[in-house]
């Protein structure tokens, strides 16, 4: 619903995200009126900075509260031909800031004649996410590579950001840390960062409720960008060993009682002259 314009009383239709009920909530809080918990979610996004650009990584299970909604969805999203963004945390909210902040650069890139820059997005991205406090609930791994080399930032919910080697965020962010801070070093390998990526994933994987399922990597350098989806399916669904259907007769029947329904048939025929029909 569109918020009302106190001056004009007329609806604001100017788009994007609208939070005038968040006072209300609060005076309904006051009033002893238990508001909705937020649902629990559940990610494992990473990125590192190795020897020729960029390597960002993430799980594909999208759940909702205890469910697994899905699968195989696609956390690396796209900003610009040499920027791309992890997101974690409500899967709308991270779709839509980044798509926002994706058209958004395209434009800039347009008006200025030049490639875009990581800290450009960054930029944009925190701005955006300070102005609505933490309410909009995306955690992002923003990395890229432009003329300054390759670029690594986390972006947090409210807004504050860090630019590291090496990075992780979600429910997921300890267990791949551990394995980042144990085997991470500067300016590995292209087959090597790749790997550890991925170790660094799967650990979230197996060790996280919310994160499972697939492994997807995005290798970002100067020369272009390597979006590999699915890197490694982690978790490989076994086959049924046996037939776990009872025989019948396993289970005694105590009663029985079978109890007739009487069907009544009424044949309808269809004449085959053309009536005309009543307007």
């Amino acid at each position: 619903m569109a918020a009302v314009n106190a001056l004009t009383n007329i609806p604001d239709f100017s788009g994007g995200f609208s939070f005038e009920n968040c006072n209300r909530n609060a005076m309904l809080g006051k009033m002893g009126v238990k508001a909705p918990t937020a649902r629990k979610t559940g990610t494992t996004i990473a990125g590192i900075v190795f020897k020729d650009g960029v390597i960002l990584g993430a799980d594909t299970r999208a759940t909702e509260d205890t469910v697994v909604a899905d699968k195989n969805c696609a956390k690396i999203h796209y900003i610009a031909p040499n920027i791309y963004c992890c997101g974690a945390g409500t899967a709308a909210d991270t779709e839509n800031v980044t798509d926002l902040i994706s058209s958004q650069i395209q434009l800039h890139s347009l008006s200025t004649g030049r490639q875009a820059r990581v800290v450009t997005a960054l930029r944009m991205l925190k701005q955006r996410l300070f102005r609505y406090q933490g309410y909009i609930s995306a955690a992002l791994v923003l990395g890229g590579v432009d003329f300054n080399g390759p670029k690594l930032h986390t972006v947090y919910p409210h807004g504050s950001t860090d630019s590291l080697p090496y990075v992780t965020m979600g429910s997921g962010s300890l267990a791949a840390m551990s394995v980042f801070e144990s085997r991470y070093r500067p300016d590995m390998e292209l087959e090597e960062a790749k790997l550890l990526v991925r170790d660094g994933i799967a650990a979230g994987i197996f060790n996280d409720l919310g994160s499972g399922s697939n492994v997807d990597l995005c290798v970002i350098t100067k020369d272009g960008v390597n979006y590999i989806r699915p890197y490694d399916v982690a978790n490989v669904k076994g086959e049924r060993q046996g037939k776990y259907t009872y025989k019948r007769g396993t289970t005694a029947v105590l009663t029985k009682n079978v109890t007739p329904f009487k069907v009544e048939i009424t044949e309808t025929t269809a004449s085959t002259s053309a009536e005309p029909m009543d307007m």
